[in-house]
């Protein structure tokens, strides 16, 4: 059984996203590093091998670290040291200019400038606004005595926190939530989807160069007038598309650590018995829960290294060019570094040690973040409550429950947690209206465009600039056809084709010039006389 379960697809297979740990258990079996049969991938499950592969940079490339190790590399490994090689095709990985998956100097050039806005004081500062957010949000639901935890609190709380902290403007806020909320999640185990990871990043990019473009030209004294004018370690000055990039890489990564965390904890509190009660008596053991929740259901299930040298991981040779998977949570489980693996133990001796937020140069630079927004939620939710607890009308009974997790390889996290709240003694619902702040989010411009939530318009309803993906459009040849007379070339920029899950209408506002009014109407006339297919 281990051995069959060891020869499936990790990268495709739809049930092992329901229990990684009994993949990960049957690939341990058969040693902590492991080459996988016919493939260039060698997983990595051992915490200590773990750790000897985060630490050495020397040997090891972070470039297919988003992407992951199941996608082809862009060329082809010759010699003994391919370093050249993956700088000359660093940007034809996806997210290969990210500061995750840089290397060397560039890399430790990035995260000079990010580690600025994790100081002590900045954390403090910002632990304020937390502090009075999740307040206000919690009494809310705590109010209605219901609601889905990941939608209504998790999301727009963790989007919120770090909009703060960067100074991304109220009214932006929420169309950058939608826009990731609509885009294609980190490890899709659709390989189709691998094109369109970045969209969101390229939308909120559209925003953030203007942010970063102001704040040069009038600094205002916030944390992103702090990034736009920081300086390399060597006093250079960097370009503003690397700020951007920084800003807004930023933004999206700690909406799925931390807010995956808070469901993932909510699972444990809600059916583990006698720790509501425990936690709710001494809330200072908060932090100690979030440090196993980190361990046993991390935010993060994997991430992916590339050999630039011919080297070896605990003995098994890694010639250059090998792909390694770094399985966090396996190593996070590993019973030679912990006892008892499975099982929750609150006091459990050097817990700070797991991998969760990885190891070495490229630890999560969030991470402090993280940690404090977690508790700090955390911490509302049991004094507003007496008891916390499933839906089981959603989610069944306990002891059998039924989890939804996003489709990913890379990301462990809900898709949905409906919570039931009973309220605490004495608790006094607040009086006023539901502020929009704290309101389940609303369909708004970017929803709007693409249609999500809904049957999209290009499957059954027609062709629209509005309504219809760009992706759809240039898959089906007589709609391309249309784009490309109004549009030439369109379909060859690198920028739309990290934007096909995205409309035509949606990035109008960032080369009106180009889809003016005029044009996209007449596109609109053209496409209406087009007959949809059936499976756009």
């Amino acid at each position: 059984m281990m051995q069959e379960l060891a020869q499936r697809n990790y990268f495709t297979d739809h049930q092992i996203l329901v229990d990684p740990y009994a993949y990960f258990e049957a690939i341990r079996a058969l040693g902590p590093v492991y080459r996988l049969p016919g493939q260039d991938i060698v997983v990595v499950t051992g915490f200590a091998e773990t750790i000897e592969v985060l630490g050495n940079t020397r040997d090891f490339s972070s470039a297919m670290a988003p992407q992951g190790p199941a996608a082809p590399l862009p060329f082809t490994p010759e010699g003994a040291d391919i370093t050249p090689l993956i700088e000359a095709h660093r940007t034809e990985f996806m997210g290969g200019d990210l500061v995750v998956s840089l290397d060397d100097q560039p890399h430790t050039f990035s995260r000079s400038i990010l580690s600025r806005l994790f100081t002590p004081s900045k954390l403090r500062a910002n632990e304020a606004f937390m502090t009075d957010y999740a307040d206000r949000m919690v009494r809310e639901m705590v109010g209605k005595g219901h609601c889905d935890l990941m939608r209504e609190v998790a999301t727009p709380y963790v989007t919120n926190v770090i909009a703060d902290l960067l100074g991304v403007p109220d009214d932006d806020r929420k169309l950058f939530m939608e826009a990731i909320d609509a885009g294609v999640g980190a490890g899709s185990l659709d390989p189709d989807d691998l094109a369109q990871q970045n969209a969101p990043l390229v939308l909120m990019g559209m925003y953030f160069a203007q942010y970063v473009a102001d704040r040069r030209a009038n600094p205002t004294g916030d944390v992103l007038s702090d990034l736009a004018h920081a300086t390399y370690p060597d006093g250079s000055l960097p370009d503003a598309l690397e700020i951007v990039r920084l800003a807004t890489f930023l933004f999206a990564a700690g909406q799925d650590t931390s807010a995956k965390l808070l469901g993932n904890a909510l699972c444990f509190i809600a059916d583990q018995p006698g720790l509501q009660a425990r936690l709710r008596a001494d809330p200072k053991l908060i932090p100690a829960l979030i440090e196993e929740v980190l361990r046993l259901e991390g935010s993060t299930k994997m991430t992916a290294r590339l050999a630039r040298v011919d080297s070896s991981i605990a003995g098994v040779d890694c010639p250059a060019g090998t792909k390694v998977m770094v399985a966090l949570a396996a190593a996070n489980r590993d019973p030679r570094r912990w006892d008892d693996p499975e099982a929750l133990v609150l006091d459990r001796p050097k817990i700070r040690e797991n991998l969760a937020f990885g190891r070495g140069a490229h630890t999560c630079i969030g991470a402090p973040l993280a940690r404090v927004e977690v508790r700090v939620l955390l911490e509302e939710l049991l004094e507003h409550t007496s008891n916390i607890d499933l839906d089981p009308a959603r989610h069944g009974p306990k002891g059998a429950r039924k989890l939804e997790f996003e489709p990913s390889f890379i990301i462990r996290g809900l898709a949905r947690l409906d919570v039931v709240l009973t309220p605490e003694e004495g608790f006094v619902a607040p009086k006023s209206a539901t502020p929009e702040a704290v309101q389940p989010p609303k369909r708004g411009l970017f929803s709007r465009l693409t249609g999500r939530g809904k049957a999209p318009a290009d499957a059954t309803t027609g062709y629209a600039t509005a309504t219809t993906r760009i992706g759809a459009l240039l898959a089906n040849p007589e709609t391309r056809s249309v784009i490309e007379r109004h549009f030439p070339e369109v379909a060859a920029d690198p920028r739309i084709s990290m934007a096909k899950s995205m409309t035509f209408r949606l990035i109008q506002k960032f080369a009106p010039e180009v889809f003016t009014e005029a044009a996209l109407d007449a596109v609109d006339a053209e496409l209406a006389r087009i007959a949809p297919a059936a499976n756009t």
